[in-house]
């Protein structure tokens, strides 16, 4: 048995392999772990695979886009700015 840190959903973790997840869902009844892949593959392992499987826990990773294969840069929008309060109507401005 591997000493595998507990699954908490929005973690993310790396496999031996190489492969990232995050945890996107815990059935403590059914005793399964809910896993995303960063490519945006889903699966479901139960607890006794997850203690079998070799992993270590990480950051979220920075480019979030993984599971959205088909996103260009350009989608996005402007990423180099942040965005400012000013750039959107305000609906009170309609009330008078």
């Amino acid at each position: 048995m591997a000493d595998n840190p507990l699954p908490d959903v929005g973690e993310w973790y790396i496999t031996e392999e190489g492969d990232r997840f995050e945890i996107v869902a815990v059935d403590g009844d059914e005793q399964t772990i809910e896993i995303q892949y960063f490519g945006g593959e889903v699966e479901e392992v139960d607890f006794e695979t997850w203690d079998e499987m070799g992993m270590e826990q990480i950051a979220a990773p920075e480019d979030w886009t993984g599971p959205f294969d088909d996103l260009e840069a350009d989608d996005l929008g402007d990423t180099e700015e942040p965005p400012h309060s000013g750039d959107h109507n305000d609906p009170l401005d309609q009330v008078e």
